[in-house]
């Protein structure tokens, strides 16, 4: 497997890297496990102020950094500039939050004092983190931000498409006084049997598909590894009878093709209550039709490439057979540009619940709409998927909605808008969806030594 950097509008190939050799593997787990043990000794105040510094040259480097992305996995340049922006503030979430957070608690025991028992929260070391492309620097920061305030350090085995995304990352980080933060190498997939058995790795974070998932997986756990998983989804999209149509259909349109659709809880499949769908449909047709296919750095392109060419024969391979099992397929839109790697928006209708392609995931402008005959059976559509990460509801009753997101068998469920993404909420799914959260407290924890000392009278009972 070769790191390359392959524009996907143009097609040119703009840099090279070698593959890393087992020694250059070594060589980074020791200078990241280095790291470690100066940076786990850092005072908080001074590890934060890495991290503010970060945020600082992030945000004056914005349009710098985005272009990166742009030419790297083909996003709109309005999308890079908003991961960027993400990325600043999920670093100065840390900053502001990470003292609150790591303050030792103390637990109520019987036979012990108020302050005799507490739990201290303290890092455990390397952490491997293994990272798609579709989100270059967010998939990083998200698990970088709070890994790097606990004082854990990073081992990075990025996407391969994104090459010099991995290094602008290991470089914002030495730029902002936290040299050996994070070590990327340029690994293998069989690279993570030797990086999980070294002992100076602790953990396993992972963001990919189900299959990577569950095969770095299963590695760390024959290494005793923790890990957490963020995989692949199926986001449910609900529309209940007494939704804002138009608004709800905007969101539709919004929420299925940011990012070309290469999103994970991206608005995948639309469930509409029977009195909405056919007017619903109709809407959504023409709002996928508006979109505009062509140059991501164009201000007026809406609808960018995908980020391969083997991306895009991959969704063809899974439209073809969609259709070939009988499933309506309909294309939408003014053709595609021939140039680069574009997919031409496509709806999905008659699709039978628990079949392969229900049951699948469609990584670009692919949409698959469901009618269903009322709330009940939008539920039990929903949670027929094999996925659980995210899912929408949307209707004019809040508490209404809020009772149906209760019964989704997903990580996230968002009221009147598609699944988000913010610095403040935590991120992750169930199912094959993954485990483990990534975000606020609930990401700053997963690899935590949360250690207990606990102080006893020499002389009482045991």
């Amino acid at each position: 497997m070769g790191y390359q950097t392959t524009n996907p509008y143009t097609n040119e190939v703009l840099a090279t890297f070698d593959t890393a050799t087992p020694a250059q593997i070594d060589a980074a787990i020791a200078a990241a496990d280095a790291a470690f043990r100066s940076w786990r000794d850092t005072p908080l105040p001074e590890r934060l102020a890495v991290l503010d510094r970060a945020a600082d040259i992030l945000q004056a480097g914005r349009r710098d950094y985005a272009e990166v992305l742009t030419l790297e996995m083909g996003k709109l340049i309005a999308e890079a500039e908003a991961e960027v922006d993400l990325c600043v503030d999920m670093l100065r979430y840390y900053v502001r939050n990470a003292p609150g957070l790591l303050t030792p608690r103390f637990l109520r025991a019987a036979g012990y004092g108020d302050t005799d028992v507490q739990l201290v929260p303290e890092p455990q070391g390397v952490l491997f983190a293994v990272e798609p492309w579709n989100f270059p620097y967010y998939q990083v920061i998200r698990i970088g931000a709070p890994q790097l305030a606990v004082g854990n350090t990073l081992v990075l085995k990025h996407a391969s498409m994104v090459p010099q995304s991995a290094l602008r990352m290991v470089s914002l980080l030495a730029e902002a006084g936290g040299e050996g933060l994070i070590t990327n190498v340029f690994a293998s997939h069989d690279a993570a049997e030797q990086i999980l058995a070294d002992d100076r790795v602790r953990g396993l974070a992972l963001t990919g598909s189900e299959a990577a998932g569950a095969s770095v997986a299963a590695i760390a756990a024959k290494n005793l590894k923790k890990s957490t998983l963020e995989l692949g989804g199926a986001d449910a999209f609900i529309v209940l009878e007494d939704a804002e149509l138009d608004k709800a259909v905007n969101w539709a349109v919004f929420g299925r093709h940011w990012n070309a659709g290469q999103v994970c809880c991206s608005s995948k499949r639309m469930i509409i209550v029977d009195p909405l769908y056919d007017e619903f449909v109709d809407k959504y047709r023409a709002g996928v039709a508006r979109l505009v296919a062509g140059d991501p750095m164009d201000p007026a392109t809406t609808l960018a490439p995908l980020s391969s060419r083997s991306a895009v024969d991959e969704l063809a391979g899974k439209v073809r057979a969609a259709r070939e099992a009988g499933v309506t397929v309909e294309e939408v839109g003014e053709p595609v540009p021939e140039q680069g790697c574009f997919f031409q928006p496509t709806i999905m209708t008659d699709i039978p619940v628990g079949s392969p392609t229900a049951d699948a995931e469609f990584f670009g402008p692919v949409s698959s709409l469901y009618r269903a005959a009322d709330e009940d059976d939008a539920v039990r559509i929903a949670n027929s998927s094999p996925f659980g990460l995210g899912g929408s509801v949307f209707s004019a009753d809040i508490h209404r909605a809020q009772r149906l997101a209760r019964r989704l068998d997903t990580g996230m469920v968002f009221i009147n808008q598609p699944t988000g993404v913010a610095a403040e909420i935590p991120f992750g799914g169930v199912k094959r969806s993954g485990y483990g959260r990534e975000l606020v407290d609930l990401g700053l924890k997963e690899f935590v030594n949360e250690k207990v000392i606990a102080v006893t009278d020499i002389d009482g009972a045991f």
